[in-house]
């Protein structure tokens, strides 16, 4: 008759575990919840429910210059805060094979060699006088101890806890590839905005340059009439001065045009150099058509959104991390490899085999401050990450709502200064006619050249404003990372 097993014991400490795991679970604090908003506005204001989105289309198929083209691929290759970006990347790649590692059991290959010298009147070197290998033969003094084998250590992932934070590794590497994607549409655009700049410039500077010629001409006819006696002193005077200011004004728009050179140098990864462009059609560009699509499509093309969403998915995973550590750690650990004072019987078996299994439970008692503490945090980040994506999105609607809006006004305006500065030409024209007959001041010509001036200058930055809305109208759709 089979002798029956006492599970007594063993039903006694199986009740005492799930005693004290469920102490340990009513320990665990309460969290404030918040539950992110995800709604947004199903059309942007006076705009249709067309899906076509100009977000889709790549860099390459927005930006026709082949000038600014050669720019924008030359610094996505060298722009050095992007390079810096790709290296975050790797790293969180790095970061999320490092988490998956800790959840599977790590294996150890160890050998030693060591020497033991014991005290012949103790126990352990009394008995140790003889040995039964050799009959008659003492054990080696002092003792040498050789060892290989290998050892393992593995935790048991009872609670997700490493599992949860390799998936949150993950989507932080996720985050950071979004967050590269958004520097790169904010690259494009700063490039493109300080191209578009470059050749207002060199426009403002060109008309600088034909407004040298005209007042200088007007100068000279000054001058005769001076010795007409048909103007006077003051009259050249005042023409001479303002050609000297326009002329003064030459160099301030150089200065200008050498800055913003260099910013783009610099946002291309190159030391100064000329920036090959063609400014002779800046005039007559037309800014690109754009189609902003509906609203709900900015979750899917900004990569700002995308990362904010993803970070608040990787927070939600800390928290079961956090509270995770509030439960017992299981722990298996085994070894098995051979052990002899001799080299000769290091691998005789199984005389020389050992090996070792076992199992630890462990779970936090007493003072789990550091816990709580970091658990709270994680629900603080968590909520953080809920008005961070909130806030994302609203910023977003907002920047789409004011280019929109920029780019409409914008066109209305350049047309009226088109027509202002038609004008003024026209009168340019008049008042240098009337000037020369003596119907006319000198003050009256004057004032309408700088006028004209001003106004060329108005509708060329106009002109400026309305590419780097374009531009800027493409970025924030989320254009330009495809």
């Amino acid at each position: 008759m089979m002798n029956s097993i006492n599970i007594a014991p063993y039903k006694k400490w199986g009740i005492i575990c799930v005693i004290a795991i469920s102490s340990l679970y009513s320990c665990v604090p309460a969290l404030e919840s918040v539950q992110e908003n995800r709604a947004i506005p199903e059309q942007y204001e006076n705009k249709t429910d067309d899906t076509t989105n100009t977000a889709l289309l790549s860099w390459k198929e927005y930006f026709k210059d082949p000038y600014l083209a050669s720019l924008i691929e030359t610094a996505l290759n060298n722009n050095q805060e992007l390079n810096i970006m790709l290296q975050e990347i790797k790293i969180s790649k790095s970061e999320v094979k490092e988490k998956k590692g800790e959840y599977l059991p790590f294996i150890d290959l160890k050998a030693g060699v060591g020497v033991d010298k014991v005290a012949r009147y103790t126990s352990r070197g009394a008995s140790e006088a003889t040995t039964d290998i050799k009959p008659g033969r003492e054990m080696p003094e002092p003792l040498p101890d050789f060892f290989v084998g290998l050892q393992a250590q593995w935790e048991l992932d009872i609670w997700k806890k490493l599992r949860n934070a390799k998936k949150s590794a993950l989507l932080r590497y996720f985050s950071s590839v979004e967050g590269k994607n958004f520097m790169t549409t904010n690259l494009i655009a700063e490039i493109a905005n300080s191209y578009y700049e470059l050749l207002a410039l060199d426009n403002q500077l060109a008309i600088v340059t034909q407004n040298v010629e005209i007042q200088s001409n007007a100068l000279k006819i000054v001058k005769l009439q001076k010795k007409a006696a048909k103007a006077t002193e003051l009259a050249v005077r005042k023409f001479e001065a303002e050609v000297l200011s326009t002329k003064s004004l030459q160099y301030t728009i150089q200065q200008a045009i050498t800055e913003t050179e260099n910013k783009i140098n610099f946002l291309t990864g190159s030391f100064p150099k000329h920036i090959e462009r063609d400014a002779s059609q800046f005039s007559i560009i037309e800014p690109n058509t754009i189609v902003a699509g509906v609203p709900s499509q900015l979750l899917q093309n900004r990569p700002d959104i995308k990362k904010a969403e993803l970070e608040l998915e990787a927070s939600k995973l800390d928290i079961k991390v956090a509270k995770a550590r509030f439960y017992p750690s299981f722990d298996i650990v085994a070894g098995i490899g051979f052990q002899a004072f001799d080299t000769s019987y290091l691998l005789k078996s199984p005389e020389s085999l050992l090996y070792n299994i076992a199992g630890d439970l462990t779970a936090p008692l007493i003072n789990r401050n550091a816990i709580k503490a970091a658990y709270k945090n994680a629900n603080a980040r968590q909520i953080q990450a809920v008005y961070n994506y909130e806030q994302t999105i609203l910023n977003a609607y907002i920047e789409v709502a004011n280019q929109l809006s920029n780019m409409n006004n914008l066109d209305k305006s350049y047309k009226l200064k088109t027509k202002e500065v038609d004008t003024l030409n026209e009168s340019i024209r008049i008042s240098n006619v009337l000037f020369k007959s003596a119907r006319a001041d000198y003050m009256e010509v004057l004032l309408t050249q700088r006028d004209a001036l001003e106004a060329k200058f108005e509708l060329i930055e106009t002109k400026m404003q309305q590419m780097n809305a374009s531009v800027n109208m493409y970025k924030v759709l989320g254009g330009g990372w495809h």
